[in-house]
Formats: C-alpha cells, structure tokens, sequence
C-alpha cells in the first residue's frame, strides 16, 4: 500500500464515519438492537424507588456502614446500595434496616438482629473480645516491637562507632622540618 492509497482509505473511512454518526438534535435511540454495547445495558441497571429522608438518615446510614453487604462485594451496605446500582442484596438489607428501624429498635439491635441472622461475618470489624481482641492488639505490638529492636540496634552502632574513633580527631602527621619551614613561608607570601 502507497500513500495515496492509504490517505484514501483513510478519507473514505471519516467519511463514512461522518454519514452514519445520527445529528445532534436526534433524540437517542432506547431500544439498542445490538446486544453487544455492555456498557448501555438497561437490564443490569436495578429499578431503584424514590429516595426518601429515611434512606439518608444518619442514624441509617451509621448502621450499614457496621454491616457487611452479602453479595460478596466486600464492601458496607450503604457504600454498595449508593455505588453498585447493579447489586440485587444492598436494597434488599436497606430496606430490612429500615423496617427495624421503624420498629424503633436501637442500632445495636439492629446490628444484633443481622448477626443473629448472617452470623458475624455480616460485621464489617468483629467484636473486640476473646481470640478477636489479638486482631486488634497484635498489629500494634509487633509495630512496637520491631521499633524498639531497631531503636537498640542503632543505639548499640553509635555506641560501637563512638568507643571505636581515636580520642585526637585529627589524623596525626608526620611532617619533617624542612617542610615545615618551607609551608610557613608558603603561607607568608599568601598572607602578605
């Protein structure tokens, strides 16, 4: 292929680009009929109900934020319900959430309603007590730990390094008298 042929191809090809592009002032089309477009899909999308005050309540928002979403996802239930509008699990926990709330339970019933239901995976940290507490104290003492061990074996260096340098920092010169005098007159001239 030459450069003619290839500037023609490549005229030919914003040409044709050009033509099938719809105008601006067409409204989209909603019914795609290619299926291959994943990232338009309207099926994945979950049909979501309106937002409500309660849905954003800080009381509401506190609870899910300790609870685990059950889709696998790894993340809170209201980070999954506000960010993956794909999850099927997150509305469904939002709402039961809502419900004993409605029934005017305290969060931390709430939060033990679902771990009698779910066990205590469903919590996003496990309780502080029994095998659970090394979890939270064992990270910090083996920080601990291996600052002060590093904290020794540099004391004990600059201990070593101080006990091995001479007393006379100036390193000793064995200069004979001749140069001696021959450096003083050096150094006259320089001065003068």
């Amino acid at each position: 292929m030459n450069r003619r042929e290839a500037v023609r191809m490549l005229l030919l090809g914003s040409a044709a680009t050009t033509l099938r592009a719809p105008s601006r002032g067409a409204a989209q089309d909603t019914a795609r009929p290619d299926s291959s477009d994943r990232l338009y899909d309207p099926s994945m999308v979950q049909a979501r109900s309106a937002a409500t005050a309660a849905d954003n309540d800080a009381v509401i928002k506190g609870i899910e934020r300790r609870l685990k979403c059950t889709c696998g996802c790894n993340l809170d239930i209201y980070t999954c319900r506000t960010s993956d509008f794909t999850c099927t699990y997150s509305p469904a926990l939002h709402q039961e959430v809502l419900e004993l709330r409605r029934e005017a339970e305290d969060p931390d019933a709430i939060v033990a309603a679902f771990v009698a239901k779910d066990g205590e995976q469903v919590l996003m940290a496990p309780k502080p007590e029994g095998f659970n507490l090394s979890g939270y104290l064992l990270p910090g003492a083996a920080v601990l730990t291996a600052g002060a061990l590093l904290v020794g074996v540099l004391w004990r260096r600059s201990r070593r390094r101080v006990a091995s340098a001479p007393a006379d920092s100036a390193p000793a010169l064995s200069v004979s008298p001749a140069d001696e005098d021959r450096l003083r007159r050096a150094l006259a001239d320089v001065v003068d």
